[in-house]
């Protein structure tokens, strides 16, 4: 049997991620495929970097929390996004993959074939918890 958690612990544990990250982490946008884990060197030409807002979730909900505010910021180079990090300093805690809008990435953009100086837009961002 697969372990269950109620709704307020699955939510609970989301909130937790924020607070573990803390207040204004980086969002990278990097070409290639995702590292083999947070632990893991950086990998790929970094495309895109942005400060996150203060409180850069919002409150979890139903077992998801979703980004907060506005993530947009100028590419500072050219190339296909491939994976997201999410760091402090340089601490890698959050990873992913990353596709087009609609397509069924960690984290989509509007746009994944970036120019510099391009504005990058992300459209969609949930973590949802397991145990549901």
């Amino acid at each position: 049997m697969t372990i269950q958690f109620s709704t307020v612990a699955r939510n609970a544990a989301l909130d937790s991620i924020e607070s573990v990250v803390g207040a204004t982490p980086v969002l990278e946008i990097r070409t290639e495929a995702v590292p083999a884990n947070c632990a893991a060197a950086d990998s790929g030409a970094l495309l895109v970097s942005l400060s996150l807002p203060a409180d850069w979730m919002a409150a979890a909900a139903g077992g998801s929390k979703s980004l907060a505010g506005s993530w947009t910021a100028a590419a500072s180079a050219a190339g296909v996004a491939g994976h997201f990090r999410v760091k402090q300093g340089a601490t890698c805690h959050v990873q992913g993959t990353i596709t087009a809008t609609g397509g069924g990435g960690d984290l989509t953009l509007d746009n994944t074939s970036i120019a510099v100086l391009q504005n990058v837009t992300i459209t969609e961002f949930t973590l949802t918890a397991g145990g549901a």
